[in-house]
């Protein structure tokens, strides 16, 4: 099973939208990242330095700003993750403006040079927000359920039986390569993009993580995630929660 990456660095001009304008206020803005839905993301920085970034989704887009501004204020009691400021929409979309972090994107070129040093951080800075926020606490779920959401019948047949739960945590919800954060000496410094965090096995995060090592940085890294987390690789569990990736 391999999959292309679906999302990337903008390549080419990207018209900003009437909002990120607007709340730039004379920043200058820089398009950094487009999702898979056609979602940006942009860089504001003022002439004192100062570095904002903005989420912004056009109208109808499966994205959900204002809950992930509320898991944001959640986790970001325990874990490093950017702070939100302000969100809203109109007519044309909705936007989220959140803290900038300190440290890099794993798929910033600095590390994408340096696979096994990104691919490492993403393993110990996985495991430390599995290890960090509390299960117990959590509102958010991001279960199989409510993943398959919606989905019809011939999804769930494909998927099969879900194997048992090895371990339930707070997961990430999108632990894909770019949304790890790291420090110039290669260790971790936090997290982004956790509109869909919530309560699931650790394997949801987990098999998405070390996959998306292929497609950000080429074959032979994903063991270095399972290493750097500290777990021994699960087949069975990897082929399901990746294959759920696909379906839901």
């Amino acid at each position: 099973m391999s999959r292309l990456p679906l999302a990337s660095i903008p390549a080419g001009p990207v018209a900003v939208p009437g909002a990120v304008a607007e709340l730039a206020a004379g920043d200058t803005v820089t398009p950094v990242w487009r999702n898979q839905l056609g979602g940006l993301t942009f860089r504001l920085e003022d002439a004192n330095g100062g570095t904002r970034y903005v989420k912004w989704v056009a109208a109808g887009t499966e994205i959900d700003l204002p809950g992930e501004a509320e898991r944001l204020e959640w986790a970001g009691r325990w874990a490093a993750v950017p702070r939100a400021s302000v969100w809203g929409s109109n007519a044309d979309g909705a936007w989220l403006v959140t803290a900038a972090l300190p440290g890099r994107s794993a798929v910033d070129p600095r590390w994408t040079a340096d696979p096994a040093t990104a691919a490492a951080a993403i393993g110990r800075g996985l495991r430390l927000l599995h290890d960090t926020l509390p299960v117990q606490e959590c509102p958010y779920d991001w279960g199989i359920e409510r993943r398959l959401r919606g989905r019809d019948e011939a999804a769930r047949q494909r998927l099969g039986e879900p194997p048992a739960v090895d371990r339930l945590v707070v997961c990430h919800g999108d632990a894909c390569a770019p949304n790890t954060l790291l420090h110039d000496d290669g260790t971790f410094a936090g997290h982004v993009d956790l509109g869909s965090l919530g309560v699931a096995d650790r394997w949801a995060d987990l098999a998405v993580a070390a996959w998306s090592t292929e497609w950000n940085y080429g074959p032979g890294y994903d063991g270095v995630v399972y290493d750097a987390y500290g777990v021994a690789p699960d087949p069975e569990r990897i082929a399901y929660y990746r294959l759920l990736w696909d379906l839901a």
